[in-house]
């Protein structure tokens, strides 16, 4: 995502590192949970909800935030979100093995 925020809109914070607290109304355990994000206004989002902020700032994805907008497409998007979930675990580990 980095790579295609070309115009550095977006402020991506590390939370892994203990060392480095961030001041956030979320506890630690609730951010490493899940994906958040906090729009302009200064609302915070999570998971697929907080994916959609991101996908809007990037030219490239714009439309695909713009179609989680509407309800349906977002509770399909949480819903694969949530499934990912499940598996990152396992992915984790099988990466960190190679």
């Amino acid at each position: 995502m980095r790579r295609l925020d070309r115009g550095a809109a977006i402020a991506f914070v590390d939370i892994s590192n203990r060392d480095d607290p961030v001041a956030c109304p979320l506890s630690r355990d609730a951010l490493l949970a899940r994906f958040h994000a906090r729009d302009r206004d200064g609302q915070i989002h999570s998971g697929a909800a907080a994916f959609a902020v991101m996908w809007r700032t990037i030219p490239l994805l714009k439309p695909l935030g713009h179609a989680a907008r509407i309800p349906l497409v977002l509770a399909a998007l949480e819903w694969l979100y949530c499934r990912f979930l499940n598996v990152r675990p396992w992915l984790q580990k099988a990466l960190k093995a190679r």
